[in-house]
């Protein structure tokens, strides 16, 4: 059994066939979803589809790109939800200097405020963290994240950085880029994680692998995810889709 540890299905990008899509997922032997909410709008969505399917458990937190919208009386939503029995983490929360907007000031206030959340409802952190290495890193120990559980999504820092998250026992996302010819970087990192600390995951409908690179994403194109990673280190596909499982059961309690 597959499981997708970072989806979006509640993305407007599966508005007219989410139903046959998720019903594909149980023919294919995907047996759980971590459906991930990027900010209020999806934090509600994503609920929604959680609580529809068993199969299909959800986060709470609002994307570093997503923070502007957010006051302290809407980010009420958020805190009120995390009570609810299908949600497992907080997240997607992190920094994304990649855009120039919000400004970083507010990207860290919110991240801050969603890793003093995680501490005070002891659930694992997803981080989205994109051209902000040294900036999320160091507000995360200065929340004391390292006494918390998460998992560093879409991977794509040096093997140098994972080495960091790895004195803290992380985990790491691994999905479609790592197919890419140009993935360098992520591969060594891959080839240097050890299996115990990575989650596969689609980040659908977004990242698809080769060879459908730039169509729509799903947890279908998992086992393709799976076999590179099980190229890269060694290993056979049904080692690395076991223990990856292990592994988000692990880390979300499902």
């Amino acid at each position: 059994m597959i499981i997708d540890s970072h989806a979006h299905l509640d993305d407007e990008a599966f508005e007219e066939d989410r139903e046959e899509l998720i019903e594909k997922l149980k023919e294919s032997n995907i047996s759980a979803v971590m459906n991930i909410s990027a900010g209020l709008k999806s934090a509600r969505t994503s609920l929604e589809l959680a609580k529809k399917y068993d199969f299909i458990y959800t986060s709470m937190g609002v994307h570093p790109c997503e923070t502007g919208e957010l006051t302290e009386e809407n980010f009420k939503q958020i805190t009120d939800s995390l009570q609810e029995e299908k949600v497992k983490a907080i997240g997607e929360i992190g920094l994304d200097y990649y855009w120039n907007e919000p400004e970083k000031k507010i990207q860290q206030y919110w991240f801050r405020r969603q890793l003093c959340l995680a501490h005070e409802y002891q659930l694992p952190i997803i981080i989205h963290s994109r051209d902000a290495a040294a900036d999320t890193y160091r507000i995360m120990q200065e929340e004391k994240a390292d006494l918390l559980k998460g998992v560093i999504h879409c991977y794509s820092y040096s093997k140098e950085t994972a080495r960091d998250y790895l004195n803290w026992d992380y985990y790491f996302g691994i999905g479609g880029v790592v197919t890419f010819q140009n993935a360098k970087k992520l591969k060594e990192a891959v080839e240097y994680i050890p299996l115990k600390n990575i989650l596969l995951e689609t980040d659908s409908p977004y990242l698809s692998p080769m060879p459908y690179r730039g169509k729509r994403n799903s947890p279908l194109n998992l086992k393709l995810i799976a076999e590179a990673i099980a190229e890269i280190k060694g290993l056979a596909v049904e080692e690395v889709i076991k223990v990856t499982g292990e592994n988000t059961k692990k880390l979300y309690g499902i």
